[in-house]
């Protein structure tokens, strides 16, 4: 019996397909999109908070659990956790989705340059918004 899949929003460097294939996760069905009331925060590693009139754009991919486990279990990564949200494709269709994130928001003096940098590549290749990829702090 094949494991059934489940649409995840990434909003951080896991948009990369490439980076997914390195740790041997297939996703599969991608679908650029976006969530909003969130915005996006960087400290060691991405996250997102809750705000009012925020958006932040991503990729929603459908994924087994067995893949999701065996990417939030990876050194750095096994403080996310998964929350419901509803994503929107870039024509405005729902997408329910679940969306790992940090429990606790980084320190003002906590920041990742290079995080950043690779994070608004990626965002160039999937040709999101230039307005939002030049917010990337």
């Amino acid at each position: 019996m094949t494991e059934r899949c489940i649409d995840i929003f990434f909003y951080g460097l896991f948009m990369d397909r490439d980076i997914l294939r390195e740790r041997q996760v297939m996703a599969v069905n991608p679908r650029r999109a976006y969530v909003d009331d969130y915005a996006l925060c960087i400290g060691k590693r991405a996250m997102l908070v809750p705000s009012t009139d925020s958006r932040v754009y991503g990729m929603v991919f459908a994924l087994t659990h067995c893949e999701l486990d065996k990417l939030y279990s990876a050194p750095g990564l096994e403080q996310y956790r998964p929350d419901a949200v509803l994503a929107c494709s870039m024509d405005g269709d729902p997408l329910p989705a679940l969306c790992y994130n940090l429990p606790k928001a980084p320190g003002p003096d906590e920041t990742n340059a290079d995080y950043a940098a690779r994070l608004r590549a990626v965002l160039a290749k999937r040709n999101f918004p230039p307005e939002y990829i030049a917010s990337i702090p």
